[in-house]
């Protein structure tokens, strides 16, 4: 069935246009009281928990959403600024039906959006979301007074949450030595991360932890480590660390400053999981996973599998193979032996162990891996739909296709969160796969413009 709301991340949008409006968000909220409180299983409780990130616009959705779960019979527990991935320990640890995020991730401020987990901690099933849908469009109606659900707020949330990232790592492990910058984006977790790393006995310079509503995601960041790498270089620090406006990505920074994103991280892991035999099978990568990772984990024998570009699809293929790793170049790393979905903080403790454990800096570990030149550009445009089927894209795909004589790749996405393409090429030379994306670029300007 086609959803008319759910993308492949929740519901998502610019703030004041629909769907992101007071009005829809109320009623998504009674829609999904009304829906999770008739899935109720046997030992959970009958409450919602309600997180955000540090969006203006989230005091709105959050009242909204309050005021509508609360309309149909379910109660609220509220969160306040918190990691997305906190809200998904947390909806398992309160035997909650579901957990809310309020964010729109790594967009700017001018977007927000609704995301969702079930009591599993894991993004809600296809058939749920198609359920709240066909319940969003039925008559709104309350319950009675006596039977409005009540509201409370979870104050000691963001220590739950610091106890459990902690808990991810050995008992003996420690930090102490270390130099790190830590980027929180200005955004869910400005008040959490620097204290992780410090309580593990790191030497931590915090940036981007000054929210003040809008500047979530600007110029710093996961999405723009630009700050991070002058940081890193200017204090002497040992790495950095980057995360998005919720916290579920991370990116790193080496002591020389340069980038180490999501395809090498996941790198990392995955050789300090297969040389300690605890790798558990292979590892889920997406369509945007570099060549040159796919060919490094053939020559150590680790099986590997590309799903489509999304968490969602990365839980899926894991799940299908009853694996415990995967992951996305953005970042968005999934532990499965640490935790139930995408985890920012907890992913970088993983790393980080895995260098302590062999005494390794960040080059060190990477040495062995030789990343396939890749570009990508994001190519805005409010026509996404359809565009591979326009007679100048398929024919500039052809002839990018015949360029590459069967030495590289091409790969046109629309973005299930943005409204843009992105334009990526994989090929051994980099000056020609430059020109090859830029030349594919402009076309896909033309047909979406």
């Amino acid at each position: 069935m086609s959803r008319k709301y759910f993308g492949t991340d929740g519901i998502r949008g610019t703030v004041g246009q629909p769907p992101i409006t007071p009005d829809f968000v109320l009623r998504l909220g009674w829609a999904v009281g009304r829906v999770m409180m008739a899935r109720g299983a046997e030992g959970l409780e009958n409450k919602i928990l309600i997180g955000k990130d540090t969006r203006s616009s989230g005091y709105i959705f959050e009242s909204a959403l309050e005021a509508g779960i609360s309309a149909a019979g379910v109660d609220v527990r509220l969160l306040g600024p918190m990691p997305t991935p906190a809200i998904a320990y947390l909806t398992r640890t309160f035997r909650a039906q579901a957990g809310i995020v309020i964010s729109a991730s790594h967009n700017p401020y001018t977007d927000n959006g609704i995301k969702f987990f079930g009591p599993d901690g894991r993004k809600l099933a296809d058939e749920v979301e198609l359920e709240i849908e066909r319940v969003l469009d039925l008559p709104m109606q309350m319950v009675t007074a006596d039977l409005l659900g009540k509201v409370k707020r979870i104050n000691d949330a963001r220590g739950r949450y610091i106890e459990f990232c902690k808990s991810t790592v050995p008992h003996p492990f420690s930090l102490s030595g270390l130099r790190i910058v830590v980027d929180c984006a200005h955004g869910a977790c400005y008040h959490i991360a620097p204290d992780v790393f410090e309580e593990l006995g790191a030497e931590v310079i915090a940036i981007g932890r000054e929210p003040d509503g809008v500047n979530i995601n600007l110029e710093c960041g996961s999405t723009h480590p630009e700050a991070l790498q002058q940081k890193v270089v200017e204090v002497r620090a040992d790495l950095g660390i980057a995360f998005d406006g919720d916290a579920d990505r991370v990116m790193m920074v080496d002591d020389r400053g340069d980038v180490i994103d999501g395809d090498q991280l996941l790198y990392i892991l995955a050789m300090d999981r297969h040389r300690r035999g605890q790798l558990g099978g292979g590892v889920v990568g997406t369509l945007m996973t570099n060549f040159g990772l796919e060919l490094a984990f053939a020559d150590a024998g680790i099986p590997f599998h590309r799903a489509g570009v999304g968490d969602r699809y990365v839980m899926e293929a894991l799940d299908r193979h009853g694996w415990q790793l995967g992951g996305e170049s953005s970042g968005h790393i999934v532990c499965l032996d640490r935790t139930s979905t995408g985890d920012g903080i907890v992913s970088a403790l993983q790393v980080l162990a895995a260098l302590t454990q062999q005494n390794i800096g960040l080059r060190e570990a990477l040495a062995a891996l030789k990343p396939v030149p890749q570009k990508m550009i994001n190519v805005r445009g409010p026509n996404r739909t359809g565009f591979m089927q326009n007679e100048w894209v398929r024919k500039a795909v052809a002839d990018a296709e015949h360029q590459l004589a069967g030495r590289g790749r091409v790969l046109l996405r629309p973005s299930g969160t943005e409204p843009l393409v992105r334009v990526m090429v994989e090929g051994e030379d980099a000056g020609q796969v430059e020109k090859i994306c830029q030349s594919l670029a402009d076309v896909v300007a033309e047909v979406i413009a």
